[in-house]
């Protein structure tokens, strides 16, 4: 088990938890966190260029001229790709460029950066974050009496709560998610993690 501090929201130690060692002090496999990264980023592609092909193209139902006669080379539609305003011969379609991993693989991916976070001190658990108005203020308070210096700050709650997002609404390298909706890319690309005691229970009890 890993021992950690949990604090509240003005800074101070107010006891122990102890952390599962399989998601929090898990080995770190930085080639599956890869491989997670890079699916959470080709889902996000918009794969939306898009041609018609010769058999989209409006028009081009009458043959042009007579097979034989005009001394013009044969033609079927005005619609084939080689005439002005034809279809287009091998272009790109609307696509998805998402595909699918194994639960476990993401399960992987997720304990890696968990422990990482551990490992490099880029957790801090809160006994609980309780906003009387939403302001910007109100929270940035925390972040320094928790002397948090980084830039990047994700914010881990157990459930909706709009007067903590409204708070972070302005700050932008800062986000609020539900425990339950944690993921790889976002735990990457945020550094330090402010996380309740509520919410760490639901992702050991959730992500298994």
């Amino acid at each position: 088990m890993v021992d950690m501090n949990v604090h509240s929201i003005e800074g101070e130690k107010i006891g122990e938890i102890k952390l599962k060692d399989d998601m929090f002090n898990a080995k770190i496999n930085k080639h599956i966190v890869h491989q997670i990264v890079k699916r959470y980023l080709a889902e996000k592609r918009r794969g939306t260029a898009s041609t018609k092909g010769r058999s989209e193209v409006r028009g081009g139902g009458k043959k042009p001229w007579k097979q034989k006669g005009t001394g013009r080379a044969r033609a079927g539609t005005i619609r084939s790709p080689i005439w002005v305003g034809g279809g287009v011969v091998f272009g790109p379609e609307n696509r998805n460029y998402g595909y699918s991993i194994p639960r476990k693989m993401r399960l992987v991916a997720l304990k890696s950066v968990l422990s990482d976070k551990v490992k490099n001190d880029d957790i801090i658990i809160l006994d609980k974050i309780e906003l009387k108005n939403g302001k910007t203020k109100d929270i940035t308070y925390i972040f320094e009496k928790l002397n948090i210096n980084s830039d990047k700050i994700i914010i881990v709650i157990d459930k909706e709560d709009e007067i903590i997002k409204r708070a972070v609404h302005n700050l932008k390298n800062t986000i609020v998610i539900t425990a339950n909706k944690i993921n790889t890319y976002d735990l990457v690309n945020y550094q330090k993690m402010l996380i309740t005691k509520g919410a760490l229970k639901i992702i050991e009890e959730v992500f298994v």
